[in-house]
């Protein structure tokens, strides 16, 4: 790091933001598979706490790459520094008092790992969208996995790379199965049981 960066101490502070805000800030993690329901789930998630009038941002993979990682590929390379921006990102979200839903593959374990060590205990919650590669591949909502499996598309998760599963989530959400209302309600009750909802004032 360079020694001419000194850090700059605020006065308010993510606990004031979240005594604002009457709800503490986290990030709800999604990874899976492409066409598992990482961002339906994400955005719907969102709109659930919208409601409850809970502070919000949503992290889309293909939403981010449009703009803050538009230089990056898919290689395994860029796909770490994909999700080292995104982790850096809801960081500082998290700072300022907001929930943070990221819906990104995230293939790589090392990398989901790395993400999670900057946060503190309870800070980060990894949502695993559990969904087979024959669901995925029927769903195909983007025509994706026809182009992966035609040789159009390069370093495609599932098909010719890899994706590492998570061993330890805070959550699996069985999406070959369960409807959006009910992997949703599964979210916000472990959020509720960690506490999310309730803040001192």
């Amino acid at each position: 790091m360079n020694k001419n960066i000194v850090w700059h101490n605020v006065s308010v502070t993510r606990e004031r933001r979240e005594r604002l805000n009457k709800h503490k800030s986290v990030v709800v993690w999604f990874t899976g598979l492409s066409g598992a329901g990482k961002s339906t789930l994400a955005h719907a998630l969102e709109e659930r706490l919208y409601q409850m009038v809970c502070r919000t941002y949503v992290f889309d993979g293909d939403n981010v790459r449009h703009g803050l990682c538009n230089d990056l590929g898919f290689s395994d390379a860029d796909r770490t520094e994909n999700i080292r921006r995104i982790g850096e990102m809801s960081r500082l979200t998290v700072d300022a008092g907001v929930i943070t839903l990221t819906a990104f593959i995230s293939p790589i374990e090392k990398d989901r790992n790395w993400v999670r060590n900057l946060f503190a205990s309870g800070d980060f919650i990894e949502v695993y969208c559990r969904c087979s590669l024959k669901v995925c591949e029927e769903r195909d909502v983007k025509g994706l996995y026809k182009r992966a499996r035609a040789g159009e598309v390069a370093d495609f998760t599932g098909i010719s790379s890899v994706y590492d599963e998570p061993k330890n989530p805070e959550l699996i959400i069985d999406t070959n199965n369960l409807t959006i209302d009910e992997s949703v309600s599964r979210i916000v009750a472990l959020m509720e049981e960690r506490g999310v909802f309730s803040v001192s004032t």
